[in-house]
């Protein structure tokens, strides 16, 4: 009997074990590429039924080359690495991890933001140069003073909502997509948004209609001294931009953990510039969300290849031939 395929392409810092012992439990004949080139990709997938993905780009080229492939299971909650309308034109599944690092990915965005409230990088550097309270500059603000606002309200936002409305004074929230509503959260416009929000935090996923979207009329609307957090993609703020605002003082800070060139060049400001806080895109980063993008991906294709439907589809085909 031939057991079906699957095929991890790029695995970065995730340990697939743990996943591939449960494909190999299940049946399948299950592999790693190990990387994000389609000629990689190709090799090691040529009879794949599913790909579960990391950052490798899927796209109509990659997919013209695996005609097996039915299913696509992505290790993340993002899935902008695979064109879903091309998996939807050829009746492919596609998969995310929803829930796998929401906790960690909103408690990071909170963490950011509070740092920057208190002035933590600054106030660090002090004590390292001999400095001491009465050196600091620009005073630390009270949290329960400030509003905290969000650019988008999927999972990620809600919680980091939850967790952060017993500090701040209000949270607000812009989605155009959101259909429920949350106790002690106010639905406002943007221009009410960034023009009221004290910390701003990004919760949008990378569209032809996000892409840039923090730009310099986006960022002269903030409030002056607010603060701007992105754990969400990197794309979505123009960086010249981001750095005149900063250089200006019209940002009290920005914290970032996402790029759009990861990682970025030795000699990129964002890298260098005193009023940003960084992380090296680890918000999602704890021992359990790492077992998750490695398990929770396998149990989608092993649920679609049992039952006909993976757990979390975010691509239904019209058509939906059992495997």
């Amino acid at each position: 009997m031939v057991r079906p395929v699957v095929v991890m392409t790029d695995t970065e810092e995730l340990d697939p074990g743990p996943g591939l012992r449960l494909l190999s439990e299940a049946g399948f004949d299950a592999r790693v590429a190990g990387s994000r080139d389609p000629d990689a990709i190709v090799a090691a997938a040529r009879d794949a039924d599913a790909l579960i993905v990391g950052y490798a780009r899927v796209d109509a080229a990659l997919l013209d080359r695996l005609p097996k492939v039915r299913m696509l299971a992505t290790m993340s909650a993002g899935h902008d690495m695979i064109d879903t309308a091309e998996a939807a034109r050829r009746g492919l599944w596609v998969a995310n991890l929803p829930d796998s690092a929401t906790e960690d990915v909103a408690v990071h965005a909170l963490a950011q933001g509070l740092a920057l409230i208190r002035r933590l990088p600054q106030a660090d550097a002090l004590v390292r140069g001999g400095g001491w309270s009465e050196d600091f500059v620009e005073l630390p603000r009270r949290a329960s003073e400030l509003t905290l606002g969000l650019v988008g309200f999927g999972r990620i936002a809600r919680t980091l909502a939850r967790i952060a409305a017993p500090l701040f004074g209000r949270v607000l929230t812009y989605d155009p997509h959101a259909t429920e509503g949350t106790a002690g959260v106010e639905h406002v416009d943007l221009p009410t948004l960034t023009a009221e929000a004290d910390v701003l935090s990004l919760h949008t996923p990378s569209t032809p209609q996000t892409k840039g979207m923090v730009n310099g009329p986006f960022l002269a609307r903030m409030r002056p001294g607010s603060i701007l957090v992105n754990v969400s993609r990197g794309d979505l703020i123009d960086p010249d931009a981001l750095l005149a605002a900063l250089d200006s003082g019209h940002l009290a800070g920005a914290a970032l953990d996402v790029f759009p060139t990861e990682p970025p060049a030795a000699d990129d400001r964002l890298r260098n510039h005193p009023r940003l806080l960084l992380s090296p895109h680890s918000a999602f980063l704890t021992d359990a969300s790492l077992r998750a993008y490695a398990t929770e991906p396998a149990r989608n294709v092993i649920a679609w290849w049992t039952t006909g439907r993976p757990h979390t589809p975010v691509v239904t085909p019209k058509t939906t031939a059992t495997a």
